[in-house]
């Protein structure tokens, strides 16, 4: 068994052989890194989209709402995403306050992401009297662009890497040793980014989901978690967190929630369907 898996490694791709670097520009005094451009990326694509969901009949928000969830939803991802990673993943930064402010060298959880958006969205609706778990549904179907963009930023980055592995598209990542590893970067990137993507536009455009207050966030929230869920298993565990004592991967138990509080929203959405009324112009919709 040892022999050709040797054989395997000598054949697999070297990440460090595709010319990757995670700096996307270096400017002498400022370096602009892929890490802080998938944020980016994530932010403006998806903004541009919520203007096309938004402009349909029975929209829960107008244009300036979209524009001030922005800002809402980047503080919720930034203060969120960093301070659950450094709860669950890396409580000994705490030792050092100032490297929770580094931001620039990765280490954000997407599952503190969504705590620091939906308050966002909470704050919004409540400021300006809107419904928030249909501004969450409109929300929950730009994130995958987020997600994906984000996904191949960390493949560039040659971190978050799979476990040891066999298969012919195997990767070895330079700090992850010479064992040949999954891309586990690219597998969340296609099913969190394409394949969620592709379920809620679907639900959204070519049935009456958007109606049924929590429906799309409920399938987003059940989505994803089967997809980060499922991804554990090819994905090497975070350092210290390989062997929960229940079993799963921090990853993993981390969603569960997200997977019981998804199915609920989806099973409950049909009984919340009320008479909408769109927020600017056009007709009430049924």
């Amino acid at each position: 068994m040892l022999i050709p898996f040797l054989a395997d490694a000598s054949a697999a791709l070297r990440w460090d052989s595709l010319g990757l670097s995670p700096v996307a520009l270096d400017l002498g005094i400022l370096q602009i890194r892929w890490y802080s451009l998938a944020y980016i990326a994530g932010i403006l694509v998806g903004w541009w989209y919520l203007l096309k969901l938004i402009d349909q009949p029975g929209a829960p928000m107008a244009r300036r709402h979209a524009d001030d969830m922005v800002f809402y939803a980047t503080l919720g991802i930034l203060l969120g995403g960093r301070l659950a990673y450094v709860l669950f993943y890396q409580p000994q930064i705490w030792r050092h306050p100032l490297d929770v402010l580094k931001l620039w060298e990765g280490g954000m959880s997407f599952h503190g992401g969504v705590i620091g958006v939906t308050a966002g969205i909470i704050l919004l609706a409540r400021k300006n009297g809107l419904n928030w778990l249909r501004i969450h549904d409109y929300v929950a179907c730009v994130v995958p662009f987020g997600l994906f963009f984000g996904r191949l930023a960390n493949f560039v980055n040659g971190e978050l890497w799979g476990r040891p592995t066999d298969v012919p598209w195997a990767v070895i990542f330079p700090r992850a040793g010479d064992l040949p590893r999954h891309p586990s970067q690219l597998y969340e990137a296609g099913l969190e980014g394409i394949l969620l993507f592709s379920v809620l536009w679907f639900l959204f455009w070519k049935t009456d989901a958007r109606y049924q207050p929590g429906k799309l966030v409920g399938t987003f929230l059940l989505g994803y978690g089967l997809c980060r869920f499922t991804v554990e298993w090819f994905r090497e565990p975070d350092a210290g967190l390989e062997h929960l004592s229940w079993g799963l991967t921090m990853g993993q138990t981390l969603t569960v929630p997200m997977l019981i509080g998804g199915a609920w929203l989806i099973a409950t959405a049909k009984r919340r369907r009320v008479r909408v009324e769109p927020f600017a112009g056009g007709e009430s919709v049924a």
